[in-house]
């Protein structure tokens, strides 16, 4: 048989084309099953429900939960306005009735309704509304497509869609026989095919409006991550708030310190000052990557920072009686955790020590602080001559000696030879060993504690494994402190800790969290789960979210609000702040190889 050859243009188009894929071609299923309670398309199922019946009265954001599910679902809501004229003579009629049988009952000696007295106060008052123009009257449906990957999955979403509604009394159908049209129904073309619809008036149908969705953003400020609720962006400038500290817990891997190096990269562009303790070493390579200042304190280390520096407070700017009188009592709180255990009797000798050797430098609770040099501020050893000279403090002067001639004397006994004039500034004390650790973290946060005091500029003072200085009544008292007063010198204070337990054991823990306006909780273990959900009043759902959250996901909360918060860096950013010790191999082999090309 001979086949037909096309010969003209137009036809020879037209067999081109049906050899070609088309975009419906592309979009649509392999195959459509349409049973009486489901659909099966391709390898998803799914299943459309309706509101079949609402209580008398409605909640606003009742449908909220059922939007921030963590489901594939569609949702459709067709309001479908009436008319009020017609629906006036209706509802007269209706109060005649209802007022009819009230007289009929009352005049069969029958005591009153209660169901009939409340009926007619409805319909009075809805014809009160519809007169005034206040309410108008609508025909509503809403309707739910619930996708799924097997037909067990969508039993189960099925029944927890229908469990949150049920607690509210509404109640919830499936569209059998119609799952075809049901589909079509929330599919957007605006097609209502289903025609379930409940008789509302205007304030029931407010309340179901899903534009409640856990937004929590701010119109300024920086990234913080994505609303995994919605994809939304949380935009926030931690300033703009009652107090600009933050909070970070997370088991170790989780994403702590990337979250906070990308926090801090972002933060500089907006010319914010970052000083950050860092016990592990985890910001050199940031600080390095954008030109900041790197400062490794150990026992060898060249850099020093004399505990014993008076804060610079410019004359009438301070009380010079007051700044003097509080920096004693932080020496003190420095001195319990060096010298262990101190009794009441040799809290004062250290507290009248204290006085004496500033006294000998000539430095009173009325000097001049300002024009003080570093060169005339006491040291430990200047401390310990005082104690060795007074009644009944040898043994203090004893415990102290080895931070002024023996293994530590190195640490602490040397004047400040440190300027942070930089953007950044990390103090890296990851040489030093674990009972001198808190020890570090106090004299730097003493330090930059005086800097505050001495110049007002937006700052961020970040201190990594606080759990450590938690351990110490007069440490955790001391951050506490700053916690509390930062927000007056314009700093923001961004505390990060694993270990969970032992930093809400101290009872400054708690205290420290709720003076911090944003709090993020990145991956938990099982073990601190439970520490956490009494901490922050977490749902059972929000609770098995941060166990099951991947690396950099958790959850952001900013003053009494909190979403599901996904940490989202560019490659760019990625490159300055991993702390993936593969990917810092490579870069490092990309320098040295760009340094040989060069």
């Amino acid at each position: 048989m001979k086949k037909n050859i096309p010969t003209t243009l137009e036809e020879q188009e037209i067999l081109y084309r049906q050899g070609m894929a088309s975009v419906r071609g592309f979009i649509a299923p392999a195959g459509m099953s349409i049973t009486s309670s489901h659909l099966e398309m391709g390898s998803v199922f799914t299943r459309t429900l309706f509101i079949m019946t609402y209580p008398k009265f409605l909640n606003n954001g009742w449908f909220s939960p059922i939007i921030n599910i963590d489901f594939s679902m569609d949702v459709a809501m067709f309001i479908h306005p009436m008319d009020s004229a017609s629906l006036l003579k209706e509802l007269q009629k209706q109060s005649a009735r209802i007022l009819s049988q009230i007289h009929i009952e009352s005049a069969g000696g029958q005591v009153r309704n209660p169901v009939l007295e409340a009926g007619l106060e409805n319909v009075e008052r809805l014809r009160d509304d519809l007169q005034t123009g206040t309410e108008r009257f609508f025909r509503f449906g809403l309707y739910m497509t619930l996708y799924a990957d097997s037909l067990k999955e969508l039993e189960t979403i099925t029944n927890q869609i229908k469990a949150i509604l049920e607690s509210q009394m509404i109640y919830a159908k499936p569209a059998i026989l119609r799952m075809d049209q049901g589909y079509s129904s929330t599919i957007p073309l605006a097609n209502d095919e289903l025609d379930l619809a409940n008789n509302l008036n205007t304030s029931p149908v407010s309340t179901t409006f899903p534009f409640v969705s856990s937004e929590l953003s701010s119109n300024e400020g920086i990234l913080y991550g994505i609303n995994r609720h919605n994809n939304s962006l949380i935009l926030f400038d931690r300033f703009q708030m009652e107090n600009a500290n933050m909070v970070i817990f997370a088991k170790s891997g989780a994403g702590k310190s990337y979250t906070v190096k990308l926090e801090i990269l972002r933060s500089l562009m907006f010319g914010t000052t970052v000083h950050i303790i860092d016990p592990e070493n985890e910001y050199q390579h940031l600080c390095s990557a954008i030109g900041g200042t790197y400062i490794p304190i150990s026992l060898n280390s060249s850099y020093h920072l004399n505990p014993l520096d008076l804060p610079k407070i410019e004359p009438g700017k301070d009380d010079p009686e007051g700044v003097f009188r509080s920096h004693i009592a932080s020496v003190i709180g420095l001195l319990h955790i060096m010298l262990g255990a101190v009794t009441p009797e040799e809290d004062s000798l250290l507290d009248k020590a204290l006085r004496e050797t500033y006294a000998i430098r000539d430095i009173t609770s009325h000097s001049n602080f300002y024009v003080l040099t570093k060169d005339q501020m006491p040291t430990m050893s200047d401390l310990q001559e005082v104690l060795t000279n007074m009644q009944d403090a040898q043994s203090l002067a004893m415990r102290l000696e080895k931070y002024t001639e023996g293994i530590f004397s190195g640490f602490l006994n040397h004047r400040t030879n440190i300027e942070t004039e930089g953007v950044l500034t990390t103090y890296n004390i990851r040489d030093l060993e674990d009972e001198l650790r808190p020890i570090a973290m106090y004299v730097v946060l003493q330090h930059l504690w005086n800097e505050m005091r001495r110049e007002l500029k937006k700052r961020i003072l970040v201190v990594d494994e606080a759990w450590v200085m938690m351990q110490h009544e007069d440490a955790a008292s001391f951050i506490y402190g700053i916690a509390k007063r930062c927000r007056k010198y314009y700093t923001g204070l961004t505390t990060i800790t694993q270990d969970i337990s032992d930093f809400m054991s101290s009872r400054y823990g708690k205290p420290i969290v709720t003076n911090s306006s944003l709090q993020i909780l990145l991956k938990q273990s099982p073990a601190s789960i439970d520490v956490i959900q009494d901490t922050f009043y977490l749902t059972e759902q929000e609770k098995f979210l941060l166990l099951e959250s991947n690396v950099g996901e958790g959850i952001f909360f900013a003053g009494l609000k909190h979403v599901a918060i996904r940490i989202v860096a560019s490659y760019s950013e990625d490159q300055i702040i991993t702390s993936n010790p593969q990917q810092l191999i490579e870069i490092e082999e990309a320098k040295k190889d760009f340094e040989k090309e060069v």
